[in-house]
């Protein structure tokens, strides 16, 4: 067998074939590579003992532990790999592109595949994730008040072939107290933030002369936009979109109103400081009698005087009135009306 070759990311990135991360499961679980599969070459437990190892007795010592823990698991592990032929030759890191990777990607010859290694492991993966943010970005912001629907209009527009960045759908969260209601658990900060640079890099690809991004505040429930992207999206020009109260209302109602009273109460409870005492009182009733409208009328002042207030500081901003429109309509009003262009 040849000795296995590490190749350096941006090479690596246009090679096909899975990528396979063989680090522990918490260290996965923490970030990866999007669209990486775990195949642990040791669990969390073996990881902390070779790791203890290593820093009691030496290299030599944990390298015998690590020979130990794994002998009777290649047989599984090579399955794992053996599962995956059908998508190509793998694409192999661990955390630094050591001892891991390379006895992975030994194991994946011995089955006749041909693995390339990640130079660095994943840590050379974040250095080049964090390197999207510092790049300049042709961000567009969609901007309006809570219930104008910007997240659905964003996802039409990008079934039409525009570059959208989905900040919330990234991160499983729609932004608010209420945002985490029925949605997945959140990634880390640390992985919404691969996942980020992966969208960027993709519209990069693609050639984009505008990236559209929903108007946000830097944290998206517990995930944190990264600074530097996040001062270019306060610096970027917006486009406000608004609709009538009866339709944000509407729209509040469908997306939170099957909740249930229990979380929604506790939602509001989160929030009550700065809803304040009367508010408050008024939402928290309406939930108790199940009339999601008036829940929803007795919170939007507050919410709308937070929109107001940061909406404020942007330099550039365009207004339409999408009223009456559904997503897709409104997808279409704003490329017609030349707010939106939609790459040949």
């Amino acid at each position: 067998m040849g000795e296995t070759r590490s190749i350096e990311i941006q090479e690596l990135r246009e090679l096909k074939g899975p990528l396979v991360d063989v680090r522990s499961p918490s260290e996965f679980a923490k970030g990866h590579w999007p669209g990486a599969i775990n195949v642990p070459l040791f669990n969390d437990e073996e990881r902390a003992a070779v790791g203890t190892a290593y820093k009691q007795q030496g290299r030599t010592p944990a390298i015998h532990l690590g020979l130990e823990l794994t002998g009777p698991k290649l047989s599984n592990l090579a399955r794992q790999l053996e599962s995956l032929r059908h998508q190509g030759d793998p694409r192999i890191y661990c955390w630094r592109g050591g001892m891991r990777s390379a006895s992975m990607a030994w194991l994946a010859q011995q089955i006749d595949l041909k693995p390339r290694l990640l130079q660095g492991g994943y840590k050379s993966y974040r250095r080049w994730a964090q390197s999207r943010f510092e790049q300049t970005w042709p961000l567009r912001v969609m901007g309006g008040r809570t219930g104008t629907g910007k997240t659905d209009l964003l996802l039409a527009m990008a079934a039409r072939g525009a570059a959208v960045v989905d900040l919330e759908g990234l991160a499983n969260h729609r932004g608010s107290s209420f945002g985490g209601l029925g949605l997945p658990d959140q990634p880390s900060t640390e992985h919404y933030e691969n996942k980020l640079a992966e969208a960027l890099d993709q519209h990069q690809r693609r050639g984009a002369t505008a990236i559209w991004l929903e108007a946000e505040s830097i944290q998206v429930g517990r995930c944190r936009i990264p600074k530097p992207l996040f001062d270019q999206m306060q610096e970027a020009p917006v486009l406000e979109i608004q609709r009538d109260l009866r339709e944000r209302v509407s729209q509040l109602v469908q997306v939170y109103g099957h909740q249930g009273g229990a979380a929604l109460a506790e939602a509001t409870d989160r929030i009550s400081r700065r809803l304040g005492p009367q508010r408050t009182k008024e939402a928290l009733e309406a939930i108790a009698r199940e009339d999601w409208s008036n829940a929803c009328r007795a919170m939007l002042d507050y919410y709308d005087r937070c929109y107001d207030h940061e909406l404020a500081r942007s330099p550039k901003r365009d207004t339409i009135d999408l009223s009456g429109l559904s997503a897709d309509q409104a997808a279409e009003t704003l490329i017609d009306g030349g707010f939106v262009e939609i790459p040949d």
